[in-house]
């Protein structure tokens, strides 16, 4: 797990297996978690990503690029369990992107509730996403985006920044923030799908 953000990615009771509705209910509070620590870096690195609708049109790129890469572990994993697992996992992102966004943001003028419009937007780029394929260094942990899914989230992630650094996000995004965010999707799945025992509590990953 890189440093920076700890997250819980192990089941506290084993034995029973999990539903694919579980699975993605833990899996989307780390995907969210993920995407607002590679959001916060990106401050950090001196990027101007205002409160308000700037933000939430960033997090919501990063979120959907999350939800692409884990559809693709889904894939690897689960079988025919993909599909209820993806579909849950977009819910509950949904959810939490409405209701975070409907106490932040105004209305949207086009009437859309928050969450309505995220899921159009999953919609509308996982089928962009599919395009792309894995990189060469894809192995057993699971899928690796390839230099084409990565720079597509930069490409669109540029149009969320003010002029002065859109020039600049394509880069860092493909060079830091999305290697490291992957990384830490693709272990919390692991973690997850996985039917070993739980680790004990001393080595266990918790929230901050």
């Amino acid at each position: 797990m890189p440093p920076g953000l700890r997250v819980k990615s192990q089941w506290f009771r084993t034995g029973a297996p999990r539903s694919p509705e579980q699975q993605a209910g833990a899996m989307a509070f780390i995907v969210w978690r993920t995407a607002q620590h590679l959001l916060k870096r990106m401050r950090n690195a001196g990027f101007d990503i205002d409160a308000g609708e700037p933000y939430f049109a960033f997090l919501g790129e990063v979120v959907v690029f999350l939800i692409a890469v884990v559809d693709r572990h889904a894939h690897a994993r689960l079988g025919a369990a993909r599909e209820a697992f993806t579909r849950e996992l977009v819910l509950r992102c949904a959810a939490t992107f409405g209701d975070n966004a409907a106490d932040l943001l105004p209305p949207r003028r086009d009437g859309r509730a928050h969450d309505d419009a995220f899921i159009d937007l999953c919609n509308d780029l996982s089928r962009h996403y599919a395009e792309f394929g894995a990189a060469d260094d894809a192995d057993a942990a699971g899928f690796a985006p390839d230099f084409a899914f990565v720079r597509y989230l930069g490409s669109r992630l540029t149009a969320t920044v003010p002029d002065k650094d859109s020039h600049w996000v394509l880069d860092q995004v493909i060079a830091v923030e999305a290697p490291e965010a992957v990384a830490i999707v693709r272990s919390a799945f692991a973690d997850l799908s996985s039917p070993r025992p739980r680790a004990a509590r001393r080595a266990a990953l918790s929230g901050d």
